[in-house]
């Protein structure tokens, strides 16, 4: 296997968009390598077999998708309550919006994940950490609500992920009165998170 760890990455990230627009079905060397603009034969030098690629795509997508950490920091100094959630579910979901190619992409993987077991064992395990990560991070905080608040915040925002990176128009003007996705954000915050 090739090590140069720039080249592996670039043909990675290729692979984030080959995966993003054209499904797993898509997603083979010669289209990484074209995406990635390099000789025909060079991602096959640089992974054991398709598996691993999806495997290091899904470990890349998490890292691109997770939040900023001077972002973090800098809203992790407002008071642990309601409206921080509120801050937060907003960067996630502008990261969303910003990394629309990223969501397609991990949507793809679970697609995927539904047809092949030897992957649904380990995007299981990546998302579950996910999740268990944020539960970590909410009680460490000490923000409002427990670990069944962040399951069902996480359900919600997900959705709403969805929706947004998959079928924007579907929620315009559903809810009067309510600006999709900001409003929504609100909403779900507002019915998930208890005031204290």
């Amino acid at each position: 296997m090739a090590s140069n760890p720039e080249r592996r990455a670039a043909l990675v990230d290729a692979g984030v968009e080959v995966l993003a627009r054209e499904g797993a079905r898509g997603l083979t060397f010669r289209a990484v390598d074209a995406e990635a603009g390099v000789p025909v034969g060079t991602a096959s030098n640089y992974f054991a077999g398709r598996d691993d690629l999806l495997r290091q795509i899904d470990a890349r997508v998490h890292a691109r998708l997770a939040p900023d950490p001077r972002v973090l920091g800098e809203l992790m100094r407002a008071p642990k309550d309601r409206t921080l959630v509120t801050a937060l579910m907003h960067d996630l979901m502008a990261r969303a919006v910003r990394d629309r190619t990223g969501w397609l992409a991990l949507l793809e993987l679970r697609l995927e994940a539904t047809r092949r077991p030897e992957l649904r064992d380990s995007y299981t395990k990546s998302v579950r950490e996910q999740l268990l990560y944020g539960m970590e991070f909410h009680r460490e905080a000490g923000l409002p609500g427990g670990d069944e608040t962040v399951v069902v915040l996480y359900l919600a925002m997900l959705g709403l992920i969805l929706e947004q990176v998959t079928l924007p128009g579907v929620l315009d003007g559903v809810l009067s009165g309510t600006e999709v996705p900001d409003g929504l954000v609100e909403r779900i915050v507002a019915a998930v998170v208890p005031a204290r």
